[in-house]
């Protein structure tokens, strides 16, 4: 049987593409070599913009099930000052969730698989077809598979894309090296970020009554930080000693896992295939916005898939649209998210301005909203709206 769409990856990218093609009644593969529930490298914050994205497509309330609290406040402190607000809405719908990856990825492979695509765990794609320089299927596990798409969700080290020669643009470097973890006994009501000179670290409620804790430093400083990972965890950690005594309550219950990403963007699109998720655009985990890109990657790359299928444009005028939409909105949080991973300290300027957010909740939620992906940065930062910062911070109390 030949698939209108075959999906190479059912991860965060992967499940909710090939759900939301089953659902208009396309005939589509998914397949991954993993099988689930399994873990993958990953802080898995999902924010409000990603979450109203579950909610659109019915599994809100399924992944709440799960127990995972939400996240209703995000705190930044940057040590002479602290920002601490709520993000604004994104469709009526004003929190975040930090599911492990292994009941998040396994409840978005289960929707896949209801929505009527077919889906092959444990399936090591062994080759992409290409036949007069068009993507024709895959060959998993020693069996073929032909469709009119490909798409790639397979992730940063995509066989899709390297197959096809998907070219990087727009790239940055490693800027950051994290390790991170988990604790039971503490507690937390959201996100809790905290910068130091050329140090950071974060928190994030999750599943099971436990905190996630990751810990960053300058790529440049990768080695020494491999080199005795507990010991600079904890010695990052105590430069906020008062951050550092709630730890010394808690019990660590994971081994630490972390590692570095470049970032880039690729065209997502070619002859006979697309590029999803990671697979198609990456930076630095810093601001934790993968999962809601890889859910808004989904919904643009099945609304333009869906266009050509259906005959409402040409493949290239479908695709292209898409192309363009996905870097307009991407880039400012692109190039914020890696001045941000260098985690050097923020130039007078900028400390100018943290300092007079930080003297009024509006702006405060305003910076809430650009971490959590409801605002864009270049709104944000916008001359007009800088004004109306200082402004407010010179009101009196």
């Amino acid at each position: 049987m030949k698939y209108d769409a075959i999906v190479v990856g059912a991860r965060v990218a992967g499940s909710p593409t090939a759900m939301l093609l089953a659902r208009k009644g396309y005939r589509v593969l998914v397949v991954d070599r993993a099988t689930f529930p399994s873990d993958t490298l990953s802080t898995h914050i999902i924010h409000a913009p990603g979450v109203a994205a579950l909610r659109r497509w019915g599994l809100l309330d399924r992944m709440t099930a799960t127990g995972c609290p939400p996240i209703e406040r995000y705190s930044f402190d940057f040590g002479p000052f602290v920002i601490s607000g709520t993000t604004s809405p994104v469709d009526g719908i004003d929190v975040g969730y930090a599911p492990r990856r292994t009941v998040l990825d396994k409840l978005l492979v289960d929707a896949a698989r209801e929505s009527g695509a077919e889906v092959r765990e444990g399936c090591n794609v062994d080759e992409v077809i290409v036949d007069n320089q068009r993507v024709r299927g895959i060959r998993c596990n020693g069996h073929e598979y032909l469709a009119d798409l490909v798409i790639g969700a397979d992730g940063r080290n995509s066989r899709v894309a390297k197959t096809v020669g998907a070219e990087d643009y727009n790239t940055m470097p490693k800027l950051e090296y994290g390790y991170y973890t988990y604790f039971s006994g503490l507690p937390v009501s959201g996100i809790e970020n905290y910068a130091r000179p050329d140090r950071g670290f974060g928190v994030a409620p999750t599943n099971h009554g436990l905190t996630m804790v990751v810990v960053g430093w300058p790529y440049a400083e990768a080695r020494a930080y491999k080199s005795d990972v507990a010991g600079n965890f904890y010695r990052t950690i105590a430069q906020v000693p008062s951050f550092a005594a709630r730890l010394g309550r808690a019990t660590q219950e994971a081994p630490f896992v972390g590692g570095a990403v470049a970032g880039w963007f690729r065209k997502p699109y070619g002859d006979g295939y697309a590029l999803v998720g990671d697979a198609a655009y990456n930076k630095d985990p810093i601001t934790a916005q993968g999962i809601t890109d890889a859910f808004h990657d989904a919904e643009r790359c099945n609304r333009a898939v869906d266009d050509w299928l259906q005959g409402r444009a040409p493949f290239e005028d479908a695709m292209s649209a898409w192309h363009r939409e996905r870097d307009a909105r991407a880039m400012p949080m692109y190039e914020f998210t890696s001045q941000l991973a260098t985690l050097e300290p923020p130039p007078p300027q900028m400390q100018q301005l943290l300092g007079a957010v930080s003297a009024d909740q509006r702006s405060m939620d305003g910076f809430v909203s650009v971490m959590s992906g409801a605002l864009s940065p270049a709104d944000f930062f916008a001359e007009e709206n800088l004004g109306r910062v200082f402004a407010a911070a010179r009101q009196p109390a």
